[in-house]
């Protein structure tokens, strides 16, 4: 009975110290996988791979062709955080789609600007121009804010950031809206007079806000992307890490020699 009983506790302690070796291994497990678009999000992240390694953390980057499914992976716990949008989005989604995402730092701001592979200048649009804007609430209502900042439209002074071409009160040039993918829009500029173009999908397309916009936000916008994570994430040593190697000097670098023309300006914190 004795041996029985030391053989049942020895295959308990086994199992304890096999349990607790695999459970370490977790523990220690130091990956962070981040969604975020190509460019410059994507761009950004493979810069700092080696950066976290020697912090002690792997980073896996996976691209993200849009805007909703890497707050959807986010939200379910497939990504340990996403980078490629900014604040406005992220409320709006959070408050359409019951999320919990949060902001663990800012990192850049991308230009919003209206493009015309017609016209030169603002001044040439026709009467009646179609305007193609991205069909997501928060930069169609920037969109339209942009245009207002430029006298071309009046807006619902109770519209707020997500005003839509129902908000618009006055509209002397009698201006028409194309709703699109945000995506979508570089590929539709040739079939419109004008597209209001974000700038993550604006720079792969060959779009400098500064040299080709007709219109561009101003550098005071509150459109700063940020470093997402689920709520109750955003101070891991980990996310920290992340949002310091975004901030780093290499960072600063790469901006400095690839977006000369401010494509991309980023932000202090």
């Amino acid at each position: 009975m004795k041996k029985y009983l030391a053989a049942i506790f020895l295959i308990v302690l086994g199992a304890s110290l096999l349990f607790a070796a695999g459970a370490k291994e977790v523990q220690d497990t130091k990956t962070i996988l981040v969604g975020a678009t190509p460019v410059p999000h994507a761009a950004f992240l493979n810069l700092i791979v080696d950066d976290l390694a020697a912090s002690g953390y792997t980073l896996k980057v996976r691209e993200f062709t849009d805007y909703v499914t890497p707050n959807e992976a986010l939200e379910s716990g497939e990504l340990d955080a996403n980078f490629f949008q900014h604040i406005p989005y992220l409320e709006t989604f959070n408050k359409d789609r019951g999320f919990h995402l949060v902001n663990a730092g800012g990192i850049h701001v991308e230009p919003f600007a209206l493009y015309s592979d017609r016209y030169a200048s603002l001044e040439a649009l026709p009467d009646g121009a179609t305007i193609a804007i991205p069909n997501d609430p928060t930069n169609e209502g920037r969109a339209l804010l942009l245009l207002e900042s430029a006298g071309l439209l009046t807006l619902d002074s109770a519209a707020g950031l997500e005003a839509t071409p129902l908000d618009i009160v006055a509209n002397p040039k009698n201006l028409r809206f194309r709703e699109i993918e945000a995506a979508s829009l570089p590929r539709v500029l040739k079939d419109v007079d004008g597209a209001i173009i974000n700038g993550n999908y604006a720079i792969p397309a060959g779009l400098v806000a500064t040299r080709d916009g007709l219109l561009v936000e101003g550098a005071d916008s509150p459109y700063v992307n940020v470093v997402a994570v689920k709520a109750g994430r955003e101070n891991e040593a980990g996310i920290k890490a992340l949002v310091a190697a975004l901030r780093s000097e290499k960072i600063k670098a790469y901006v400095a020699e690839h977006y000369k023309n401010g494509e991309v300006v980023l932000v202090t914190e």
